[in-house]
């Protein structure tokens, strides 16, 4: 029986249970109910960004239908690939045709464990720009609205790796490192502490980078939006910035040989972002002032019928002369009232 413990906070050794209820012959765990309501207010999130970019709800909500069914196949496709010795048809035996449907079973057994965000991401990303060609919105204005969603879904995900006690890094004395007490029942029904260890709670780290990533988008960046893709460019940067470092910590890594895939994927997510960004900005500010030229020029043609408009009519000048002078000229003849008086 496992206990978790922060010592540095004061929080004392409390046993933590992965399975929230039972019925009958199936189990519902924790983590399962916080990817759920991670997706619930990931969705709810989505609708309210839709008005902003002017997508309809229509839209967005097949959209969300789509993205998540995506996202849970990509993220598990992933992870069976990165741990292909694990769930190779080869290795179990049996027919080829039997093996081979088991393989493919295996990528959709997201119930026995196993989910790697990149997958995620990435088939979310796709079927993003097919659903957005297909109903003729611009991509990346839903790339824009899925960055801070898929936020909200790694803040909260995270927290179901802190209770099925994984995705931890590596031993360490810092004040916030979190226990890991492994207990055993004697015959007289005792517990005894059998092990313990001290680590980094790199779940942690990474829920609470991605909160502050959350915070950032919805509070400064999306009010503030230039351009389209600037949202997910910041995603991209911010999000793999952390993981990169992050990775480094866990112990429990997806590996390709000697290198840690997230870490190298989350390496590429972040020049890629700083890259598109860069490519997105130098065109908003070119199109911004091809603008500013249209708004500030005026055509020959406009400015002569605009002289010709303003013109004083000749017309009108004429009878205005010819009227000051007879004026003029009345004022200085005499009158003769003064003689017969």
């Amino acid at each position: 029986m496992n206990y978790l413990s922060f010592p540095g906070l004061g929080i004392e050794p409390f046993h933590v249970e992965r399975i929230a209820f039972r019925a009958g012959p199936f189990t519902v765990a924790w983590y399962g109910i916080l990817i759920t309501f991670g997706m619930i207010l990931a969705v709810l999130c989505a609708v309210r960004l839709s008005k902003r970019e002017g997508i309809s709800l229509d839209d967005i909500t097949d959209f969300a239908f789509y993205v998540i069914l995506a996202g849970v196949i990509g993220a598990r496709a992933y992870y069976v690939i990165f741990t292909w010795n694990k769930y190779h048809y080869l290795v179990t035996g049996g027919s080829f045709l039997h093996n081979l449907a088991r393989t493919l079973y295996n990528v959709i057994a997201v119930w026995e464990g196993g989910l790697a965000i990149y997958g995620g991401v990435l088939a979310g990303l796709l079927c993003g720009y097919f659903f957005a060609k297909k109903r003729k919105i611009p991509f990346l204005k839903i790339y824009d609205i899925l960055a801070p969603c898929v936020l909200i879904g790694q803040i909260i995900g995270r927290w179901g790796n802190f209770l099925n006690i994984e995705a931890y890094g590596t031993e360490t004395t810092l004040p916030w490192r979190m226990g890991i007490l492994e207990y055993a029942t004697s015959m007289s029904g005792e517990a005894a502490l059998i092990s313990e260890q001290y680590v980094h709670p790199t779940f942690l780290y990474e829920s609470l980078w991605n909160l502050v990533g959350l915070v950032l988008v919805l509070a400064l960046l999306y009010p503030k939006k230039k351009f389209d893709g600037q949202i997910f460019c910041f995603y991209l940067v911010w999000y793999g910035f952390g993981r990169m470092l992050i990775e480094s910590l866990r112990t429990d890594s997806l590996m390709l040989g000697n290198l840690r895939v997230s870490q190298g994927v989350g390496f590429l997510s972040l020049v890629l972002g700083i890259l598109i960004f860069t490519i997105l900005y130098k065109k908003h500010k070119e199109q911004s002032k091809e603008k500013d030229d249209d708004d500030g020029y005026v055509p020959v043609y406009a400015e002569a019928a605009a002289a010709e408009e303003n013109k004083p009519d000749e017309t009108e000048e004429k009878e205005a002369e010819e009227t000051e002078k007879k004026e003029e000229k009345e004022e200085g003849e005499p009158t003769d009232g003064g003689e017969n008086s």
